[in-house]
This record gives structure tokens, sequence and C-alpha cells, in this order.
């Protein structure tokens, strides 16, 4: 394999890992407990967190410690639930390519 078809791999691999991440962006996991919902993206990030005025009583009567533990369940639910979606597509979007080997030409 000469130095230009090495280049043009090289560039096929960058974009490929360039739609990959793309794909990965528009992943969404939700988890919802005690009122408070939360939707992680494929990438790890939070989208949105929504919290009912139920899930405040906690706080109101004077237990910040339980609210916020709720909250940390939840955000890491959500994660959890993003990640295990993300595994599985990422999966999915190898085999359609050819695997790890269509991505390298083989």
């Amino acid at each position: 394999m000469g130095v230009f078809d090495q280049v043009r791999e090289a560039m096929k691999m960058r974009s490929e890992a360039k739609r990959l991440e793309s794909e990965i962006k528009k992943i969404t996991a939700e988890y919802a407990n005690g009122g408070i919902t939360v939707v992680a993206k494929g990438d790890m990030t939070i989208e949105r967190i929504a919290i009912t005025p139920e899930a405040y009583e906690e706080v109101k009567k004077g237990k910040p410690e339980r609210f916020e533990t709720m909250l940390f369940n939840v955000v890491n639910g959500a994660l959890k639930r993003a990640r295990e979606t993300t595994q599985q597509e990422m999966a999915r979007l190898m085999r359609e390519s050819g695997g790890v080997g269509g991505l390298f030409g083989k």
C-alpha cells in the first residue's frame, strides 16, 4: 500500500469516526424516579432535568439530602441507560459498516 492509499484510508477512517460521533450525539436515554426525570445523551451529557413540585417536598420537609440522593441516582440511571444504548447502537453501526475491518479496508 502506497502513501497515497494510506492517506486515503486515514481520511476514510476520520470521516467514519465523525459520522459515528454524530450518531452518538443523537442518542438519548431517559430515567425517572420520585418525580425527577433526566434525559442523557449518548455523548454522556445531560440534555434535560425535570423536577415535579412533589419532588421538592423532601427539601421543604428539611431533608435536602434525600432530594440530592434521589437526583444523584436518577442522573446516574440516565447516564447508565445512555451508555448501554450507545454501546448497542455502536455495535449495530459497526456490523452495518463491516466492523473494524471495514474501517481499515480489509
